[in-house]
């Protein structure tokens, strides 16, 4: 059973950067594709980066430029550096992972419990 905790949240003013951190029990991060989601309050949770099991990752349009994703496998951690933020970025952000390649779909089977980024 995969168990995925999320921290590194926070409040933070427009241009500056935070980096999420996403701590994996229960399966070796190297055995799966994980990748960061966000939900914005009234929105819908949209994918903001992938990253399959070989390193290679995938990035929403809008965000490839200022969000790293990035992965540790001997701290079984996954991370998220997010640089230049805006108040468009504040949001609740998820962590998922699944057995299968997924990339940005909504249908991974396991899901943190999401960390608040607010910027303003």
């Amino acid at each position: 059973h995969v168990q995925l905790v999320e921290s590194g949240g926070g409040s933070v003013q427009p241009g500056g950067s935070l980096r999420l951190s996403c701590e994996v029990s229960g399966y070796m991060v190297s055995e799966l594709y994980m990748a960061w989601f966000r939900q914005a309050p009234g929105k819908e949770r949209e994918g903001v980066a992938a990253i399959d099991k070989s390193g290679a990752t995938t990035y929403a349009g809008s965000l490839q430029g200022r969000f790293t994703i990035s992965k540790d496998n001997a701290e079984n951690t996954l991370y998220l550096q997010m640089n230049n933020l805006s108040p468009e970025d504040t949001a609740m952000y998820y962590c998922a992972a699944d057995r299968f390649n997924l990339q940005l779909s909504r249908y991974y089977t396991n899901w943190g419990r999401g960390t608040q980024v607010t910027v303003s």
